[in-house]
């Protein structure tokens, strides 16, 4: 090969992968999901934390923290910011809140419909924190109050 051809560069792509693209996709489930829910001491994924947890679990021999976060971002997996949301712990929640919720659909006919929640008093404002999360899609924690509901109706 002569002339200018010989300037052109010539890439041989590198060394091959050594994590497979079904361990990627494992790495990136895991990454999204509660340590805790995984028997872990905390509540979220640090990139060494996930890096450990990863080759403790047998899911690679050995990988660095950089080849992490590479697979994640690859995947459209960051770090984003959460915030927690009440939701009530009570089995009967669902039946409660319809009928609540009909009550204020179907009024009795010349009646009013009161309605008293006996949560207490609690600063429901969102706590941030955060998580490893596909871009785009924050995720809401939910916290575990534990709400005294009773409805009261006809």
């Amino acid at each position: 090969m002569g002339g200018f051809e010989a300037l052109d560069p010539k890439w041989s792509g590198g060394a091959p992968r050594r994590i497979d693209e079904q361990t990627r996709d494992w790495i990136c489930v895991i990454a999204r999901c509660d340590p805790r829910f995984l028997g872990q001491p905390f509540s979220c994924w640090s990139l060494s934390k996930l890096r450990e947890y990863l080759i403790a679990a047998g899911y690679v021999a050995s990988v660095s923290v950089e080849a992490v976060r590479r697979i994640l971002h690859e995947r459209g997996v960051s770090w984003q910011a959460t915030k927690t949301c009440k939701a009530s712990t009570d089995p009967d929640f669902t039946t409660k809140m319809r009928r609540v919720l009909d009550l204020y659909d179907h009024p009795p006919p010349g009646g009013r419909v009161l309605c008293v929640d006996e949560f207490g008093p609690l600063n429901l404002q969102p706590r941030p924190g955060r998580a490893w999360r596909p871009v785009g899609q924050p995720v809401r924690l939910r916290a575990t109050p534990t709400p005294v509901t009773r409805v009261y109706g006809t």
